[in-house]
C-alpha cells in the first residue's frame, strides 16, 4: 500500500509527464492514500501564490477519490510519530506524511530526495 507525496497527486491530476511509467502504474493499480497534509499543503501554497494548480481543494479531494484513492486524515498517533522524528527534514507537511506511513505501514510515492532518509519505504523510479 502507498501513500501519495504532495508532487505526486498534483502531477497525477494534472496529467503531467513527471510521473515515471512504474510510479503512474502503481497509482492506478494498487491500493493508494493520499493525506490532508497534502490537500493543506496545496491550499497554503494557492493562497501564497507559489502554486499554479488550480482547483479547488474540496473538488481536488473528490477527484483523488473517485480514482479509488483513500483519504488519510491525521490521528494522534501520528502527531505523536511526527514528534519522535528525527530533525532530517524541515518541511512540517513531509514530516507528517512521514509519520503517516509509518503508523500506517505504507510506502511512500515522492521523489523527494530528503523523505528516504527516514527509516521508510519509498518509491518513485
Amino acid at each position: 500500500m502507498y501513500l501519495l507525496d504532495t508532487h505526486a497527486i498534483i502531477w497525477y491530476v494534472s496529467g503531467s509527464d513527471e510521473l515515471s511509467p512504474l510510479v503512474r502504474n502503481l497509482m492506478e493499480t494498487k491500493r493508494c492514500f493520499f493525506s490532508y497534509a497534502s490537500l493543506w499543503e496545496i491550499a497554503i501554497k494557492q493562497a501564497k501564490g507559489t502554486l499554479e494548480f488550480d482547483i479547488e481543494i474540496p473538488y481536488l479531494k473528490n477527484v483523488l477519490e473517485n480514482e479509488d484513492f483513500i483519504y488519510l486524515a491525521p490521528t494522534e498517533y501520528d502527531a505523536e510519530r511526527y514528534k519522535k522524528l528525527p530533525d532530517i527534514h524541515k518541511d512540517p507537511f513531509d514530516r507528517l506524511l512521514v509519520a503517516q506511513a509509518m503508523e500506517n505501514d505504507l510506502t511512500i510515492i515522492t521523489r523527494d530526495s530528503k523523505i528516504p532518509l527516514y527509516d521508510v519505504k519509498t518509491v518513485w523510479q
